[in-house]
């Protein structure tokens, strides 16, 4: 240790202080000493070794920084990722290799099969196992006998080759009469050999460099597809990274869910695979055998913890019932599957339509295009507002409209510009709000009733349970009529036609389904209240965009849809706009639909083109529109009806019982409101105060006689000659 001086903060006029400070100055030291001052024990640091020690800690400073900061731990992930998708994509090789040649694939689906109980799968593994362990032992015997076999045709190949060059040469020299001709094709085939022995040798050494490069690529995009990352880079944040979707990824998944019975059944062997995941369209298919006691409703109610097991989002993964409660059928997008769309619309620049062998609606998410059937079936369409309930009636009726047979009814209770490009197509179209409005629409919807009826008339007539393209276009009264009615809810809770608008489009539904009527009904509120329960109960088509709970899904996807995982709950509003889950059009349950778009912005109109192409293609067969060729009946209804006359059209040769009789004025009258209120009580009352005619009450039947209607009916003085007198106000039956 040396002896050092502690400085004043007085200065030293001293010149001998820089003497003094020198740290090899001994004499200093001692001077120091003598004069008193405080001495202190230390090491004296000379200053490049402390410039050197403090640059080595900024240094550490700077490497920790570099390698702890986000940008180099991101980098980093990267790198070992890569990396590590080559050894991954090498044992993905491997294992598939393997299975390929053993029966190790048997083996476990034979225990899976015996854990389960399943003899007959179990004997069905066994047969294949069987089967596969002989095909490989005449492989095998193949291989070990392929030398000789491949020697011996060598030989022969050798030597046929040989001769024939030999006939050829021969040939030739007898035509060039050229006896060096004769070994010329000889000569020529060993030409060619070292033309081929040459072109190898040259490209073999650009080959051979390549190979192992295209190998480690080949391996690395094995291992991207592949094989499973430690957690620590399966979670990292690059847009790119996706996890592989395999049967491990899903055992995994349901693993997750922490039912107790997958648990358990992990613990012992893998979960059985009916179907191994395998590509499907834009996504992944696989069928699932559950562990006893648990189904795939089970698994449908947890669907979106099972979406965040497999690095998804919950409306990109399909869980539902397979063939049995305890099969799961798996599907799952590919990240952002949703976003690609539906497409053009397939009909938007040319073609046709028959609405008997459907009309284009949308693809599903596996990219499959899907047909919306018409011709026997009712349709219910709904959700929130601005989710594409009137985008999936537009492009339903844009396919009819390019069917030359079909017509079509357009209804809009409200004040909407959505079907105003279909209106010259339209042998019936409404839009607005207003009473008037409304009055029209309903008197649209008894007109169709009527209509109703008289096509089943025609069905007798032609001894056919149900229209059929040949009727359907033999003008006979048996087209196409497809009707639409957007919005239903308003019309339907109107407090003065809500009622009957109802019964009318629950008998238009249940009756005109094989009469060649098709009615899509449309609403944003589809509850008992708004939509009458035997319409959505005979609408066999359901399309449930976005809806906000599981009373709206079931309305339009069919009673205990919810409950087994039919949810257009999970669709979310605004971001799954155009996105609907659909019942009825394919042989599934429900799939999910993502609907064709028809612009309709003045800016770019996509309807009017084809309506103006579907009108042109009506003309060139010298047709009218269908539902024009007639006149549109305008019914000016009367003041009054004249009940006598009324009763006398109706009733036939034999007593009726009164409380009847209302029924058949109403059906035969059906525009008129006052019979469709009648009782028969209230037409007693009216034939015996108005008219005189009292009705008995034989047995207690009270039995109208013709008659007696005939009669009073008779004795009426003529209008013409009576005298004109005002009688006062007529009874309620008879008034407007």
């Amino acid at each position: 240790m040396a002896l050092v001086r502690r400085l004043t903060t007085e200065p030293d006029n001293n010149p001998d202080t820089e003497a003094d400070m020198h740290p090899d100055n001994s004499s200093a030291v001692g001077s120091t000493a003598a004069t008193g001052g405080e001495v202190l024990e230390g090491v004296v640091l000379s200053p490049v070794r402390e410039v050197a020690a403090s640059g080595a800690v900024s240094g550490i400073k700077v490497v920790r920084t570099v390698i702890t900061s986000d940008r180099s731990v991101a980098a980093s992930k990267l790198v070992a990722r890569h990396a590590l998708y080559i050894p991954g994509g090498a044992l993905s090789v491997t294992r598939r290799l393997w299975e390929a040649g053993t029966t190790s694939r048997h083996q476990r689906m034979m225990r899976q099969a015996e854990m389960a109980g399943n003899a007959e799968l179990l004997s069905e593994w066994e047969t294949r196992a069987e089967a596969f362990r002989n095909a490989r032992h005449r492989r095998t015997m193949d291989w070990i006998a392929a030398p000789f076999v491949l020697a011996k045709g060598l030989v022969v190949g050798t030597f046929a080759l040989f001769f024939f060059l030999l006939g050829l040469g021969v040939l030739l020299a007898c035509a060039r009469k050229d006896v060096g001709m004769l070994l010329g094709p000889v000569n020529g085939f060993l030409a060619l050999v070292n033309f081929v022995a040459v072109a190898v040798t040259v490209a073999w050494t650009p080959v051979v460099m390549a190979a192992p490069w295209v190998l480690l690529v080949a391996l690395w995009n094995e291992g991207r597809r592949r094989a499973p990352l430690p957690s620590w880079l399966a979670t990292a944040s690059e847009a790119d990274l996706d996890v592989a979707i395999d049967e491990h990824t899903i055992a995994q998944a349901l693993l997750a869910l922490r039912i107790p019975q997958i648990k358990d059944a992990l613990k012992v062997a893998p979960l059985q695979f009916i179907t191994p995941a395998r590509r499907d369209g834009r996504g992944t298919h696989a069928v699932v055998r559950l562990p006893a006691g648990v189904t795939a409703e089970q698994i449908a109610t947890r669907r979106a913890p099972l979406a965040g097991g497999l690095y998804r989002q919950a409306k990109e993964v399909w869980p539902t019932t397979g063939s049995e409660a305890g099969i799961l059928d798996l599907w799952v997008a590919d990240k952002g599957a949703l976003a690609e769309g539906a497409g053009e619309y397939p009909l938007l620049a040319e073609g046709k339509c028959d609405v008997f062998k459907g009309v284009p609606f949308g693809k599903t998410l596996r990219g499959i295009p899907v047909v919306m059937p018409v011709m026997e079936r009712n349709t219910i369409g709904g959700g929130m507002p601005g989710q594409g309930k009137s985008t999936s009636a537009r492009v339903a009726f844009a396919g009819a409209a390019l069917d030359i047979t079909a017509e079509l009814r357009i209804w809009v209770p409200d004040a909407n510009f959505d079907f105003e490009a279909f209106a010259p197509r339209c042998s019936r179209y409404v839009m607005g709000a207003e009473d008037e409005r409304l009055e029209e629409i309903v008197q649209d919807l008894r007109d169709l009733h009527a209509e109703v009826q008289s096509r089943g008339e025609l069905l007798i007539k032609y001894q056919i349970p149900a229209v059929t393209r040949e009727l359907a276009s033999k003008d006979v009264g048996l087209h196409p009529l497809l009707c639409l009615l957007e919005e239903a809810h308003v019309l339907f809770q109107h407090p003065e036609l809500g009622k009957e608008a109802q019964k009318l489009a629950i008998d238009i539904v249940r009756l005109g389904r094989k009469r060649g009527i098709h009615l899509f009904v449309s609403t944003q509120a589809p509850t008992k209240d708004s939509i009458p329960r035997d319409v959505t109960r005979n609408c066999s088509n359901g399309i449930a965009f976005a809806v906000g709970d599981h009373v709206a899904n079931d309305a339009l996807l069919g009673q205990g849809a919810y409950r087994g995982g039919h949810r257009a709950t999970e669709l979310i509003p605004g971001t799954d706009r155009g996105t609907a889950v659909v019942k009825g059009f394919s042989g599934q349950r429900s799939e999910i639909v993502q609907v064709y778009f028809i612009e309709i912005d003045k800016a770019n109109d996509q309807i009017t083109p084809i309506i103006t192409r579907s009108l042109k293609l009506i003309a060139d067969r010298g047709r009218p529109v269908p539902g024009t060729g007639r006149t549109r009946t305008v019914e000016n209804r009367p003041a009054t009806r004249d009940l006598l006359a009324d009763l006398d059209q109706v009733l036939g040769a034999d007593p009726v019982r009164v409380a009847d009789v209302p029924a058949l004025l109403a059906r035969a009258f059906p525009a008129w409101r006052a019979y469709r209120d009648l009782t028969g009580k209230d037409l007693r009352a009216i034939l015996a105060t108005d008219h005189g005619i009292k009705v008995p009450s034989t047995g207690n039947r009270y039995p109208l006689d013709p008659a007696t209607v005939r009669d009073a009916l008779d004795r009426r003085p003529d209008p013409e000659t009576a005298p004109d007198e005002d009688d006062g106000d007529g009874p309620a039956l008879l008034a407007s």
